[in-house]
């Protein structure tokens, strides 16, 4: 009996280890996500519930089976939330911060304001420059603008400049006008607007020239700003962006013949960029940069277009370079006048020589052109300018990707069927119909009100490509998703019901349409093999919660290329 006693043990010792041994053989995977639902985004838009990472790629998207398939160095149980692919915001800005700066967005009032710029006076001293951005009348419990008594009041003693949501407004007080010059007689510039109050003075706002201002204050130096740009960037990825199209980029700081200037004091560059990507660019999300028009000698001299770079960090179009200004100001520049208005229909930029001489350029030298068009009137000039340009130098059956940017005031109906024949591009901001309600509301009759942001129309009658961003208003996706769907503003009125779309489109054009406007569209923006494993967990379903669940929906974790680069839990 002793003597069998070996072979009952070793009997038993294999049928523990050979489910091992076959294990030790599986295919091994940098990671394995499971028990959950998985929104591909694919053509079908397949629902899983695991996929599997290896060297920063998809490998395999599926259910269980997954797991008996691959052994994984790392897993991560979903738990029953969702995992989906990050977002693409087709148009953000990315907006540095030095010493003298208050970030205004969280502003409830006023009276929050002037604490914040009163505490920076003090701070910098008498004299000293105080300079911030980002506030929003429409958070204001006072519901109006700040002005020039407002900024007096908190900083007597200082300069001040503070720039509105969106950058077509800006405020300063009356140290900072008389630094600029603007007096009551100062001509109106060309391109913007200087408001006076009601005794003929200045209130301190400028609309679109916030040049008029900014030409007198100390530039920031790149060295001040630089850790408050990788800052803003990284902040991207708790709202679930994973890859953005930057819109404020130049080469201004490229060596002077190669598209650069003399002592450049732009901050955020292409080159300045590639600086921060080379020492941790897997950190940060993946960026393609509009170039603000140069002029036609500085462009010809730059030996780069539209594609140079990699997947962390590319050239996109020729852009935002605006044709119009925006709600925000409001000048943008509209067919008919402005509501309460006479005679008011905002302000174009260009006239249709220089416009095209733009186009015609970039198109030359092999650019793809991304242009801010806001208003119907600025719409048709791009438009017409675009289709010259595309059917007399590209090819309108050429893989050319224009687009306009924005497309608020849908257009007439020629413009439109323009840009189906030429094939041009929409990316638009359905979230402007949410947080500029009350600017619409005051400027808007009731057709362009119930049609701004149209999503519906353009795509579904004329067949346009349309893919969403945010242009920081705000920067969260999940507002452009609720009012896509909703269309509907804060006060909960829907405007324009008939150009909601479902969630399954409006993350589709939130996720897999923007990598269309890069090429980048085979490497990105879906859930399937062979694609970059740029993902988000949600911690609630899009597809089964009502949309108000929209707005409370947080992202519980952000990858980019398999790697956890956010993690909710750690930020409580």
């Amino acid at each position: 009996m002793r003597a069998r006693k070996p072979a009952v043990i070793g009997l038993s010792c294999l049928a523990v280890l050979a489910p091992l041994a076959v294990r030790a053989q599986l295919p091994t995977v940098d990671l394995l996500i499971k028990g959950g639902k998985v929104l591909t985004i694919d053509k079908a838009f397949s629902i899983k519930s695991a996929v599997a990472v290896k060297d920063g790629k998809i490998i395999a998207v599926g259910g269980d089976e997954l797991a008996r398939k691959y052994r994984a160095a790392k897993t991560i149980d979903l738990n029953g939330r969702v995992l989906m692919p990050g977002f693409m915001d087709t148009h953000l800005h990315v907006h540095p911060e030095g010493r003298r700066d208050v970030e205004l967005s969280q502003a409830t009032s006023i009276a929050d304001l002037q604490r914040q710029v009163r505490a920076k006076a003090q701070e910098l001293g008498p004299g000293k420059w105080v300079t911030g951005m980002e506030w929003d009348e429409a958070q204001f419990v006072e519901k109006r603008n700040p002005v020039r008594q407002d900024l007096d009041a908190a900083a007597p003693n200082n300069p001040v400049i503070l720039v509105r949501a969106g950058r077509h407004s800006t405020v300063g007080n009356s140290a900072a006008l008389k630094l600029a010059g603007i007096t009551r007689d100062t001509p109106q510039p060309d391109r913007g607007v200087i408001e006076h109050s009601a005794d003929g003075e200045p209130n301190g706002i400028i609309r679109e020239r916030a040049d008029l201002y900014t030409r007198v204050v100390p530039p920031l130096a790149w060295e001040e700003v630089r850790e408050s740009y990788i800052r803003k960037l990284k902040a991207v990825l708790a709202v679930g962006i994973t890859s953005l199209i930057e819109a404020s980029g130049s080469i201004d700081d490229e060596p002077v013949g190669q598209g650069g200037i003399v002592s450049p004091t732009t901050l955020g560059t292409f080159h300045q960029l590639q600086g921060i990507f080379a020492e941790q660019g897997t950190d940060l999300p993946r960026v393609a940069m509009y170039i603000s028009y140069p002029g036609a000698e500085r462009l010809k001299a730059f030996p780069h277009h539209t594609g140079y770079g990699d997947e962390r960090l590319r050239i996109g179009p020729i852009g935002e370079s605006a044709v119009d200004g925006g709600f925000t100001g409001p000048t943008a520049w509209t067919l008919v006048d402005y509501k309460g208005l006479p005679g008011f229909r905002g302000k174009g930029r260009y006239t249709d020589a220089q416009l095209q001489e733009l186009t015609d350029t970039s198109a030359r030298l092999g650019w793809q052109v991304g242009l801010h068009a806001i208003g119907d009137a600025a719409i048709v000039q791009t438009v017409n300018a675009y289709s010259k340009s595309l059917n007399g130098i590209v090819g309108v059956d050429k893989d050319h990707r224009w687009f306009l940017d924005h497309f608020t005031i849908m257009p007439p109906e020629e413009a439109m069927n323009t840009m189906a024949h030429d094939h041009i591009r929409i990316a638009q901001q359905p979230n402007f119909t949410y947080t500029l309600e009350d600017r619409y509301v005051a400027t808007l009759d009731d057709w362009r009100l119930q049609h701004t942001n149209s999503v519906t129309t353009p795509w579904k009658r004329h067949g346009l490509f349309i893919a969403f961003g945010s242009d920081d208003l705000p920067i969260g996706p999940m507002v452009g998703l609720y009012t896509a769907v909703t269309r509907k503003g804060p006060s909960g009125k829907v405007y324009g019901a008939e150009e909601a779309v479902t969630i399954r489109e409006a993350l589709r054009m939130y996720t897999a349409n923007g990598p269309y406007l890069t090429w980048e569209e085979k490497v990105k923006g879906t859930l399937e093999p062979g694609k970059l494993a740029d993902m988000i967990v949600l911690d609630t379903d899009p597809l089964t919660n009502p949309p108000e669940a929209l707005l409370k929906t947080n992202v519980d974790l952000t990858l980019i290329g398999g790697k956890v680069v956010y993690d909710r839990s750690r930020t409580r």
